[in-house]
């Protein structure tokens, strides 16, 4: 399987440090009866071990060449492998409870992310190997240059932690960024009461559409100086200083309003 020529189009950057493998499985923890979920399996480097534990995954591959050499690698009943774009997939067509797992392409790192975030309640947890950029963007707390719309999006639903960290060349080809795993856990009970979800994105992606924008302009097209003030908000702060919970109260109050 190692003859297989990465596809730019596809963001491949297949991992081949035995070492990171190892570390990402013991992170994830498979046990037989997980309902584990591989987004972008590649060359099976996760895939094996990850049958080893758990004994049977689904996986989610995009590339037919890829798919057909798994199928020829893996029995169907150890890996009930689906050709697809994730980015797209439904995942409830899976049941719920289900453990994500997976080495994501960069380039469609981030609105991977927002697609499954729309199915946390079915989630049990989330491990991803991402951009060091995008993870911290992830983790990051409110003031911090990193905070932003995704930072808010995955927090409100997600308890997001940063593992440890994948020098380049951990894969072939050697990516230019430094990789780092992020495990995401849903709130579940903890999670903030949204009332509209639609509006509570609309806010969130205006508010850092342009950073230095203060949010009586930024916001204008949603609400006003008086809104914000009713919500314990400065119209003249930043979207970035805004904790989630800032956001989900001025939320809701705009759908009562």
């Amino acid at each position: 399987m190692q003859d297989h020529a990465p596809r730019k189009r596809f963001g491949q950057h297949f991992l081949v440090d035995r070492h990171y493998v190892a570390r990402i499985v013991n992170a994830v923890d498979p046990a037989p009866g997980d309902s584990l979920v591989e987004i972008g399996p590649g060359l099976g480097a996760l895939t094996g071990s990850l049958i080893e534990r758990a004994g049977k995954i689904s996986a989610i591959e995009i590339d037919r060449d890829l798919e057909s050499r798994l199928r020829e690698r893996f029995a169907p009943d150890c890996l009930a492998l689906h050709e697809a774009d994730a980015l797209t997939f439904d995942f409830a067509t899976l049941g719920a409870n289900l453990r994500i797992v997976g080495n994501l392409p960069y380039n469609i790192s981030t609105p991977l992310l927002f697609h499954l975030a729309a199915y946390d309640r079915l989630l049990r947890d989330v491990h991803v190997m991402l951009q060091r950029e995008v993870v911290a963007r992830m983790t990051a707390s409110p003031g911090t240059p990193d905070y932003g719309r995704l930072s808010v999006m995955l927090q409100a639903r997600f308890r997001v932690t940063r593992l440890f960290t994948v020098p380049p060349g951990a894969f072939r080809p050697a990516p230019n960024v430094e990789s780092a795993v992020a495990r995401l856990v849903p709130l579940d009970d903890d999670r903030p009461p949204i009332t509209d979800e639609a509006l509570f994105a609309r806010i969130v992606a205006a508010a850092f559409g342009q950073r230095r924008k203060t949010l009586r302009n930024a916001l204008s097209a949603v609400c006003d100086d008086a809104a914000l003030r009713a919500s314990a908000i400065d119209p003249g702060a930043r979207g970035e200083t805004l904790s989630v919970g800032d956001f989900v109260r001025l939320a809701n109050s705009l759908v009562n309003r």
